[in-house]
């Protein structure tokens, strides 16, 4: 499980809105984030990811979506457990057959 974040979901949406509302009032767009960073109290690295992230969540930019990695992650949980159960499975097979022919033996 991920650790909470120190940023609540509305401060992140704000920091974004922000950036991009105000783009065109700096120089660049480094220079933006880095004054709406200071503003709200968060890392300049922290606030360029957040606006990437929007960017391809909302269609401007290529890569996963949200949505995609969440179900990305998903899935490798669940992978996770399938091939944990799966040993745990081959194991106790294993375990059985050996039993079996330990006792045809006597």
């Amino acid at each position: 499980m991920s650790r909470p974040s120190r940023y609540s979901p509305e401060v992140r949406a704000r920091a974004v809105r922000m950036v991009f509302e105000h783009r065109d009032e700096h120089a660049s767009e480094c220079e933006a984030m880095r004054s709406i960073a200071e503003k709200i109290g968060c890392s300049t690295e922290t606030l360029r990811k957040w606006v990437r992230q929007a960017e391809i969540d909302s269609g401007k930019r290529g890569g996963l979506t949200s949505e995609e990695r969440a179900r990305i992650k998903e899935l490798e949980r669940e992978n996770f457990e399938l091939r944990r159960a799966n040993d745990i499975l081959r194991k106790a097979s294993a375990y059985f057959a050996q039993a079996e022919l330990d006792r045809r033996k006597k």
